[in-house]
């Protein structure tokens, strides 16, 4: 059987863990590292590409390229929407990580072009789905850096980079699995996602963009232990 939470399900789950300051992004952090260094031939001869946005999951995506610089990788953190999660660009910095805070959309799509790994750290369930009053869709300036990227991985010679998504492709739904603009959302190989796979994963179209999906529970799950899953599939 496989569940799937809501949004509203995760962060409810999470909040005990954060309230007593429980490092869940970095443990995010380093489960990322570790998914995205296993699959490089050779660190020391790789480049990994991240897309990071300013809030929680841009947070988790630049603190994962600090664990992944560390390990002897080139990396180069996009800002795709000209800044990043404070801290987590600081450490990024401090391991080496190229930082372009005001890069234009078609030098992030240049970058793809020999990367091994592209990681997606947009937007993860921040903006909740339509369930929350929200909306998954991106908006400029982080649209036309998906757009961007999405096109030049298409067009890009094989073996086109591997795409990783941090939590959920940016632009899906978390909830019902609705993709309301298309166009700006990157189809990822592997979704690493937290605490509770995210009920939209498991839902098309969603379920079609995301991937294998692997759950990194966070030592958190078990706030979900007593919640009735969204969805529930066999």
């Amino acid at each position: 059987m496989r569940n799937g939470y809501s949004a509203a399900q995760i962060r409810e789950a999470e909040a005990p863990f954060l309230e007593r300051g429980v490092p869940l992004m970095i443990r995010a952090a380093q489960s990322l590292a570790e998914h995205v260094t296993s699959i490089l031939p050779a660190p020391s001869e790789s480049r990994v590409l991240v897309l990071a946005g300013p809030g929680d999951n841009g947070g988790d995506a630049a603190y994962a390229a600090s664990f992944i610089a560390n390990a002897g990788v080139k990396v180069q953190v996009v800002a795709v929407s000209g800044r990043l999660h404070e801290a987590a660009e600081a450490a990024a910095r401090d391991e080496g990580a190229e930082i372009l805070l005001d890069a234009p959309p078609e030098s992030a799509a240049a970058l793809v072009a020999g990367a091994d790994v592209v990681l997606d750290g947009v937007l993860g369930i921040g903006n909740g789905g339509a369930a929350a009053g929200g909306t998954p869709a991106l908006r400029d300036p982080a649209r036309a850096f998906v757009v961007a990227v999405k096109e030049a991985i298409a067009s890009a010679p094989d073996p086109a980079p591997i795409v990783i998504a941090v939590d959920m492709p940016s632009g899906i739904d978390p909830d019902d699995g609705s993709v309301p603009d298309p166009d700006a959302v990157i189809k990822a190989q592997l979704t690493v996602t937290f605490i509770g796979v995210k009920a939209g994963l498991l839902l098309e179209p969603a379920a079609s963009l995301s991937g294998k999906v692997w759950l990194e529970p966070l030592g958190a799950s078990q706030g979900l232990l007593r919640v009735r899953p969204e969805v529930s599939l066999p």
